[in-house]
């Protein structure tokens, strides 16, 4: 009876300790995970790149206009260092462009024609359009003269315009802005132009500016006429 007890109390000392020996520690909390980033944009193609360089007016000149008359004469028109620069409107307003225009203008009669040449006339100015009409065109400066003698001994003029060109435009077409016209005597001549400010109203999308000039040319009982139309400036 005694060794039944014993063995019975053995057995349950064991039973009752063994489970505090076998038991797993305390598991020790994980670390919180690091909260994910977002998603790292695509670099731009332009990013790290120089901008564009900033307009300095210089415009390209179309090929002299060229034609030869009836009676033998060859007539050339031509333009060089044009510019045509934008420039902020002082209204602010984005309804209006102004620019500051200038270039050379370079008319000749040249051959051996059957008729004599009497001089004419050289007209230069602009052609404006914005996709509307354009009207009530005003124009003011001061033209500055000044003379020369060429290698053929033939007196040469040349009159630097500095002025202003406002136009306002309504829906519908384009303008010609006449900003000089001048007679000549001889075989050839030249207009200068310089900082001509020209400025649009009223022009709600883009506007076009290019450069015009118109020759002359007067014989005995003739009338020639040429035109030069120069680079079209887009802003």
């Amino acid at each position: 009876m005694l060794k039944t007890l014993a063995a019975l109390t053995v057995a349950c000392t064991f039973a009752a300790t063994a489970p505090l020996a076998l038991a797993d520690p305390e598991p020790v909390p994980a670390p919180a995970p690091a909260a994910a980033e977002g998603p790292v944009p695509p670099l731009s193609p332009t990013d790290g790149e120089p901008g564009p360089p900033p307009d300095n007016g210089i415009v390209g000149s179309e090929p002299p206009s060229v034609v030869t008359t009836p009676d033998g004469w060859v007539l050339a028109l031509a333009a060089e260092e044009e510019t045509q620069l934008p420039i902020p409107p002082l209204t602010t307003a984005l309804s209006s462009r102004e620019y500051l225009t200038g270039g050379t203008f370079l008319a000749s009669v040249k051959g051996g024609g059957s008729t004599k040449p009497k001089g004419g006339t050289i007209e230069a100015g602009y052609q404006i359009g914005c996709g509307i009409a354009l009207s009530a065109v005003r124009l003011t400066g001061s033209i500055g003269l000044g003379s020369s003698i060429g290698q053929s001994g033939i007196g040469n003029i040349s009159m630097p315009l500095v002025g202003n060109v406002e136009v306002r435009p309504k829906p519908g077409e384009v303008i010609n802005v006449s900003v000089t016209k001048k007679k000549f005597k001889g075989k050839q001549t030249r207009v200068t132009l310089k900082d001509v400010h020209i400025k649009i109203d009223g022009c709600v999308g883009q506007s076009f500016l290019r450069s015009y000039a118109v020759l002359t040319s007067k014989g005995s009982g003739t009338e020639d006429i040429v035109g030069y139309y120069g680079v079209t400036k887009t802003v």
